[in-house]
C-alpha cells in the first residue's frame, strides 16, 4: 500500500459508510470503515491512516472526542469533519481542534472529493518537505563530519597550511603554519593575510592567482625565507559557485615545507664538492707537469712503449681535470658566482675564435664545420662564459657526428634578442630523452655514442650559464637525422 492515500472513514450509518468507502476505492483510496469513535481509535491504534472522515455525532464516542485526541496522539493524521448537524460556530470550533476541514451532510461527491484531494495534496506536501529537512539535516550533519575530519587531518599535518578568500585575508590555517612563521599568539579568521606573511613574491603569486592569470589546475612553487628558516610555498587556486559560471577562483590554498635541513644538506654538499675538486686540481696539475715533461724528452729519451703508457696516463689525468673543472662551475653557479663580469660583448667574434680553435678536430673526424654571423648587435654578458657556452655544444656537435656529417653555427638578430643555433647532422636524440638531457649528470645512452666520454655536466652547464644571463635554451633533435640547439640572449638596446 506504499504510496496511497489510506482513508479511515468514521460514521454511525452503514449505508453511508459503505457508500462511501465505494466510491473512494474505485478513485484509488485505500479505505477502512468505523461506526463510532472508539472503533476508529482502535483501528488508529493498529494501523498507519493519512486522512480520517469524521461523523461529529455518533454513539459511544463522537467525532469531538475524537478531534481532541486526534491533535494529541495522532497530529498527522488529518481530520475532515462530515455532519448533518453542524453550523458556522461548529465548524469553526472544529478547526480550532485541529480539523483540515468540514463538510455537511447531505454532502456532494465531487465537493467530498474535492476536500479531500486538496488532504491528500497537503500530505503529500508534508511528506516532501520532511524528506527534504531529512536530507537537509543529514547534509548538514555530513558535511560538519567532514569539515571536523578536515579539521583534525590539517591540524595533524606538519607542512603549514593556509587558505586565502578574494580579498586576501586568511579564512583557513593550521597550527603548522604558525609555528613555521614564528608568530606565537592566537591567530582568529579572518585577518589579512599580509599580517602572517611578509614576503611580497609571495603575496604577489596570491594576487595573481586571484585575479585569473593562472590556470584552475595550475600550481606555483616558491621558496621564501622566514627568519633562519627556508620554507618551499606551493600555492594554487581554489574553486567557489559563481552566479555566472559554474565555477570561479574563491581564493587560494598554499602549503608550508620546511626545506631549511635540505638547503643546509645541499650547502654541505656543494661545500665538499667544491672543496674535494680543489684538494683533486693541483697535484693532478702537478701530476700533469711531470707527464708532460717525461713526453718532451726533457727527462731523458723514453722508448716506445713508455712513451704509449705516459700518454694514456696523460689523456686519464686530462679526462679527470675536466670533471674537476665542470664541478667547480657547478659549484659556483649554485652558489650564484658563475657569472663574474658582464661586459658588452660581441658574440660574433667569440663564436669564430671557438670555430677556429675547433677546425682541427672537426677535419680530423672529417667533419664539415661552418658558421655564419649577420648583423650581429652586442649583448651583455661574461665573455669567459660564452666562450664555455659555445666551445661544450660545438665540442658536442662534433662528437656525436659521424664522418662526412656537418656542424653548423648560425647568429643573428631577433627582435630583441640575439638567436644563436648549433646544429649538427649527428645521431640524434630520442624524444623520451630531450627533456633530461639538461640534467646533471645526464647522458643520452646510443651505441653509436659509447666512445664518446664525458662528465653529463657539460648541457646542466650550459643551460644554468644562459639563464644566468636572462636567456633561454631549448632544443630540436630527429633520431639519426641530427640536433639543433637554440639560444635566445637579449641584445643590448
Amino acid at each position: 500500500m506504499d504510496g496511497t492515500i489510506k482513508i479511515l472513514f468514521v460514521d454511525d450509518e452503514e449505508p453511508l459508510r459503505d457508500r462511501g468507502q465505494r466510491l473512494l476505492t474505485v478513485r484509488g483510496y485505500y479505505v477502512i470503515t468505523a461506526e463510532n469513535g472508539e472503533k476508529a481509535l482502535e483501528i488508529l491504534a493498529k494501523e498507519p491512516v493519512d486522512i480520517i472522515l469524521l461523523d461529529l455525532k455518533m454513539p459511544v464516542m463522537g467525532g469531538e472526542k475524537v478531534l481532541e485526541i486526534l491533535s494529541k496522539r495522532y497530529p498527522h493524521v488529518t481530520a475532515i469533519i462530515i455532519t448533518g448537524h453542524g453550523n458556522i460556530d461548529t465548524a469553526v470550533e472544529c478547526m480550532k481542534k485541529g480539523a483540515y476541514d468540514f463538510i455537511t451532510k447531505p454532502f456532494d461527491i465531487d465537493q467530498l472529493l474535492l476536500s479531500i484531494k486538496r488532504a491528500a495534496d497537503k500530505i503529500n506536501l508534508e511528506q516532501q518537505a520532511k524528506q527534504l529537512q531529512d536530507e537537509m539535516v543529514r547534509t548538514l550533519f555530513d558535511f560538519n563530519t567532514e569539515k571536523k575530519r578536515l579539521k583534525t587531518i590539517i591540524n595533524c599535518i606538519a607542512d603549514g597550511v593556509m587558505v586565502t578568500n578574494r580579498n586576501l585575508e586568511l579564512v583557513l590555517h593550521n597550527p603548522a603554519l604558525m609555528r613555521l612563521m614564528e608568530i606565537s599568539e592566537e591567530t582568529k579568521n579572518p585577518v589579512p593575510v599580509a599580517r602572517i606573511i611578509n614576503d611580497e613574491s609571495l603575496i604577489s603569486t596570491l594576487k595573481k592567482i586571484q585575479s585569473g592569470e593562472c590556470s584552475i589546475d595550475e600550481s606555483i612553487s616558491q621558496e621564501i625565507n622566514v627568519g633562519t628558516k627556508a620554507l618551499r610555498a606551493i600555492s594554487a587556486p581554489t574553486l567557489g559557485p559563481d552566479r555566472n559560471v559554474f565555477w570561479t577562483v574563491a581564493g587560494a590554498v598554499t602549503v608550508f615545507e620546511d626545506i631549511t635541513a635540505f638547503k643546509q644538506l645541499d650547502q654541505m654538499k656543494s661545500d665538499f664538492v667544491n672543496m674535494v675538486a680543489h684538494e683533486l686540481r693541483s697535484p693532478l696539475v702537478s701530476i700533469r707537469q711531470l707527464l708532460s715533461v717525461l713526453l718532451e724528452g726533457l727527462a731523458g729519451p723514453l722508448q716506445e712503449k713508455q712513451t704509449d703508457f705516459v700518454s694514456r696516463g696523460t689523456k686519464k689525468i686530462d679526462a679527470l681535470l675536466e670533471l674537476i673543472n665542470d664541478l667547480l662551475d657547478v659549484a659556483k653557479i649554485e652558489a650564484g658566482r658563475y657569472v663574474q663580469h658582464q661586459v658588452p660583448t660581441d658574440i660574433g667574434q667569440i663564436i669564430e675564435e671557438v670555430v677556429s680553435l675547433m677546425e682541427s678536430r672537426a677535419q680530423e673526424r672529417g667533419i664539415s664545420l661552418t658558421h655564419s654571423c649577420q648583423d650581429l648587435k652586442p649583448i651583455q654578458a661574461d665573455p669567459k662564459n660564452m666562450e664555455e657556452i659555445f666551445n661544450n655544444l660545438i665540442t658536442n656537435a662534433i662528437n656525436y657526428s659521424p664522418e662526412g656529417g656537418k656542424v653548423t653555427i648560425t647568429a643573428k638578430v631577433a627582435g630583441e634578442y640575439m638567436e644563436i643555433k648549433v646544429g649538427d647532422t649527428g645521431v640524434g636524440i630520442p624524444s623520451e630523452e630531450l627533456p633530461k638531457i639538461f640534467d646533471k649528470f645526464y647522458r643520452v645512452k646510443h651505441p653509436k655514442t659509447r666512445q664518446v666520454t664525458g662528465t653529463g655536466l657539460g648541457l646542466a652547464i650550459v643551460k644554468s650559464a644562459i639563464e644566468a644571463h636572462q636567456g633561454s635554451i631549448d632544443v630540436e633533435s630527429v633520431v639519426d637525422q641530427g640536433t639543433i640547439f637554440r639560444i635566445l640572449l637579449p641584445v643590448i638596446t
